[in-house]
């Protein structure tokens, strides 16, 4: 496979800015309602305007792009960064859009981590600027030695009492005190959205795409013939016939779907309404959410929240004939819950997409109304390939063995100060730039593939991507680990659940090592179960064999 072409420019494509399509839609439907959040609602027009006033604050300060894209490799941005460590709620979404208009890039953080991950995260990010919920407080306050200066550190009220950092400002009066004009600058499709990952490539990594592939890919931003959308007029138009869509993205901010589907929503000209209780999964209040706002489509996270969902929706007694798609993303729904949803739900259809920070959901299996489902197949869009073993050719339908996934159409550019991973994961072939995710598939005909899940490194729990190698590392720090192999069983709520095969040179209990991993670790990624050996099972050449491991993992 070749890694010698241009990869920055293969395919000729442009495309669109996202900043100014944003401005361009809220111009001409201002007045209409953009979002719902707890007691507060706000019109695209506020929106636009308060996105614009966070974009004015951020280039007062000097964060802003400072090297334009054709002076820098895939893997290098020219675009300050700043760190977006909260729970959903409007700031989030104002901060990623103001960003945007600033020529800046929002990093999304996941709110779980513990301060060692932090810490790491927003030096990977090299993050100019920090906002945060006020909640979170303690732990910025902890790592702020740790990590480069901040032009900004900006509190968000959420109720908790904690007081402001030294030195941090409010972000309502940083809002207030700010300009709603629009800016004046040199908007670019090549200005990038940052999108950081859960871990799929080890340690978290962020993904840089051009807003121009990213509106036309993640974003949807294509006709119904499959043509992408190129001129701000037909976004404008498309926005204007908008009945008013309501949309729901149950996860959370810090992932890539809820981003998605709430700025997907708005580029349509319709309306997204969060939850009232953000900080975890709360099927009443969701459930309440969709039957007081009368949302159409609600966005989840597979079973993890689907059968939490059917047991309130058992429960209780409330009208939700208003939602007619279920969409989830990153791990699929079971068959016995989609049959649940359905049979309470006649009229609904459920939408199971699969994708990643790098590839966008060009996978989708769906049930339609009436329970009508295309079975167990998934079918992919027309830039959908399957690579052979070695990455060096294409696989046809009904090929031997398993190949890798890739997508070869606007798709992102690299992941941010990585060259070396940058090169595995966007391949360069027959001239174009293709991104291979890492899952390993069968393609059963030209539309159709069979996914047979990830590398062994990688778990998926609960749409949680889980690096074992991170898990590993964390329970080792415990003095009486003489080896640790981390694998994953089945679970018939998350998918998957992390397990520890661990060897001991001194004596240690589940809890002790458990209390030393949760100091390094969000506790989403301890391991569920331990099993104890004498010695970690190695494969011929010495390494750890993660298929006996996993064995092992199934019989407990």
């Amino acid at each position: 496979m070749s890694d010698t072409a241009d990869a920055t420019k293969l395919g000729g494509f442009a495309g669109l800015n996202l900043a100014q399509v944003h401005d361009a839609i809220a111009d001409a439907i201002g007045d209409r309602e953009a979002l719902v959040f707890r007691d507060r609602r706000f019109t695209h027009g506020e929106v636009a305007a308060r996105s614009r006033r966070f974009a004015n604050f951020l280039v007062g300060l000097g964060i802003t792009t400072h090297t334009e894209r054709k002076n820098l490799e895939n893997w290098q941005s020219g675009q300050d960064h700043v760190a977006l460590y909260m729970y959903n709620g409007n700031e989030y979404l104002e901060c990623l859009l103001g960003c945007v208009k600033a020529r800046a890039a929002g990093a999304n953080i996941n709110f779980r981590y513990v301060a060692e991950e932090l810490r790491y995260v927003l030096n990977d990010a090299n993050a100019k600027a920090i906002v945060y919920h006020a909640c979170f407080a303690p732990v910025v306050a902890e790592v702020l030695p740790h990590i480069g200066p901040q032009k900004a550190l900006i509190q968000v009220d959420d109720g908790s009492g904690e007081p402001l950092l030294p030195g941090a400002l409010d972000y309502e009066e940083v809002l207030a005190a700010a300009s709603p004009d629009k800016l004046d600058l040199n908007y670019s499709p090549d200005d990038l959205y940052l999108l950081y990952t859960g871990g799929t490539t080890g340690m978290p990594k962020g993904v840089l795409w051009r807003q121009g592939d990213f509106l036309a890919s993640p974003l949807g931003g294509k006709r119904a013939d499959g043509s992408v959308i190129e001129n701000i007029d037909d976004y404008v138009a498309i926005a204007i016939k908008s009945k008013g869509y309501r949309s729901l993205p149950a996860p959370p901010f810090m992932h890539g779907t809820g981003q998605l589907i709430a700025l997907a929503a708005w580029t349509r000209g319709d309306g997204v309404v969060l939850q009232n209780v953000v900080e975890r999964l709360d099927p009443a209040d969701l459930l309440e959410r969709v039957e007081t706002e009368r949302v159409n489509m609600l966005a989840l996270v597979g079973d993890a929240f689907a059968r939490p969902i059917l047991e309130e929706m058992d429960r209780s007694s409330r009208d939700l004939s208003s939602l007619r798609i279920i969409l989830t993303s990153g791990v699929i729904l079971s068959a016995t819950v989609k049959a649940a949803l359905i049979e309470r739900l006649p009229k609904l259809t459920i939408i199971d997409t699969l994708g990643s920070s790098e590839s966008g959901p060009h996978v989708q299996n769906i049930t339609g109304a009436q329970g009508k489902s295309e079975g167990a197949e998934f079918r992919i869009s027309k830039d959908t390939v399957v690579f052979n073993k070695d990455k060096t050719g294409l696989l046809e339908p009904g090929h031997e063995g398993l190949g890798w996934f890739a997508v070869g159409k606007n798709v992102p550019l690299g992941y941010l100060g990585d060259a070396e991973k940058t090169a595995q994961a966007f391949p360069i072939f027959n001239g174009r730039r293709y991104v291979v995710p890492g899952d390993r598939v069968r393609l059963i005909s030209d539309r159709v593939i069979e996914f047979h899940g990830r590398d062994n490194m990688t778990i998926n729990s609960g749409g949680e991507k889980i690096f074992v190698e991170e898990v590993e590392k964390a329970v080792q720090h415990h003095p009486g680990v003489a080896g640790v192999i981390v694998t994953s069983r089945p679970s018939e709520r998350w998918g998957n659940e992390v397990i520890a095969v661990v060897a001991l040179k001194n004596a240690a209990t589940e809890t002790d090592l458990l209390a030393e991993a949760e100091k390094h670790i969000a506790r989403y990624k301890l391991p569920k179960a331990f099993v104890f050996v004498d010695e970690l099972p190695r494969a011929a050449n010495g390494k750890p064999d993660y298929q006996q491991a996993k064995t092992l993992a199934s019989e407990i």
